[in-house]
């Protein structure tokens, strides 16, 4: 009896070593990188980029350029908040903004030539007055007048002043209405979804884009829980906004939702069920024995989680999210919908 319950506890401090084992690997530098860089390459703002990220034991080098302060400080973000991730190093480049157009200058009007003046000659006959021998005279007409120069036209009007453009500062919060619904278990990484904006966007509270215009966004991490672990995640971004005939491209903060999920327990049980199953096989005689309890015993955690699976996230059409922007955005305001100066049908006849 004393040698069954010894074997009892060798089996049980032996799983327990495993699974402890297999729960503290750490990440190795190659994937800090690549999913680092992976992260980086689904973000709006910093897609296209040729950004260079290194690991070594824990620090994190970003290298490369990016367009301003706010992709900057969402490229450290994105390195500081992946597991393993002990030190960021941000060595981004901001590139200086583009030097503004010269304008060419018309040449001046090409003012009208006068007209050459004609002379004319006359000669005297010899046989008015041959007696005196006189010379003959010339006679130089008078040039004749210059043709009056036409009427200049009339200057054309001056152009009409561009419109006031106003800015709408990084940190602003406002909210969209989900026109297309998401579904954690169809959806896929990149896909495009689009809602309509359900809050205005205002400057010192004056309204520069009011609601009801469109709004177009992208999935940028999705995962489907599984059917006996894992956890549902879905994260979105929004990318940009149309507004009176005009798109901006915007930059915002991620919307992100995690599912309820039972996968560690779901490890424990299906373990703690082959573990137990071969202690009973071992009792039982070992060997053959052995082998018949650990697969019964994994059968039973198996069972016992497929019946409570993970719970997949979804988003139906009219839910609305919740938004920040990442970056100031300067619009051309407007004052009126997207629905202004169109007849409404009168429903009260």
């Amino acid at each position: 009896m004393k040698a069954r319950l010894s074997l009892y506890l060798s089996a049980v401090v032996w799983l327990a070593i495993l699974v402890g084992i297999g729960c503290s690997k750490a990440p190795t530098d190659a994937q800090i990188a690549s999913d680092i860089q992976n992260k980086l390459n689904t973000d709006s703002g910093l897609q296209g980029k040729q950004l260079i990220v290194q690991a070594d034991k824990g620090s994190v080098t970003l290298s490369g350029q990016v367009d301003n302060d706010a992709q900057r400080d969402a490229a450290a973000r994105y390195a500081s908040s992946e597991t393993g991730v002990k030190q960021v190093v941000n060595n981004l480049q901001v590139a200086p903004p583009p030097p503004p157009p010269v304008e060419a200058q018309a040449p001046p009007p090409e003012q009208p030539k006068p007209a050459p003046s004609v002379k004319h000659h006359r000669k005297v006959s010899k046989d008015q007055d041959d007696s005196a021998n006189a010379p003959a005279e010339v006679a130089q007409a008078a040039p004749a007048p210059a043709p009056a120069p036409a009427p200049a036209a009339p200057a054309p009007p001056p152009p009409p002043p561009p419109p006031q453009k106003v800015t709408i500062p990084s940190g602003t919060t406002f909210a969209v209405r989900l026109v297309d619904a998401i579904d954690s278990e169809t959806a896929t990484q990149g896909q495009t979804f689009h809602a309509t904006l359900n809050s205005p966007l205002a400057v010192d509270g004056a309204t520069a884009i009011p609601t009801g215009y469109s709004v177009e966004g992208h999935v940028v991490t999705v995962q489907s829980a599984g059917k006996f672990a894992g956890q549902s995640l879905l994260v979105l971004q929004l990318d940009r906004i149309s507004a009176s005939g005009s798109t901006y491209n915007i930059q915002t903060d991620q919307y992100k939702k995690q599912g309820s999920s039972r996968g560690k327990n779901t490890v424990e049980k299906v373990g703690a069920g082959a573990g137990i199953g071969a202690i009973i096989g071992a009792i039982a005689g070992g060997g053959k024995g052995a082998a018949i309890g650990a697969a019964a015993g994994g059968g039973l955690g198996a069972g016992a989680q497929a019946v409570t699976h993970s719970q997949q996230i979804k988003l139906p059409s009219e839910t609305v999210l919740n938004f920040t922007l990442q970056a100031a955005l300067t619009v051309i305001p407007t004052t009126q919908g997207p629905n202004a100066g169109r007849q409404t049908l009168n429903t009260q006849q």
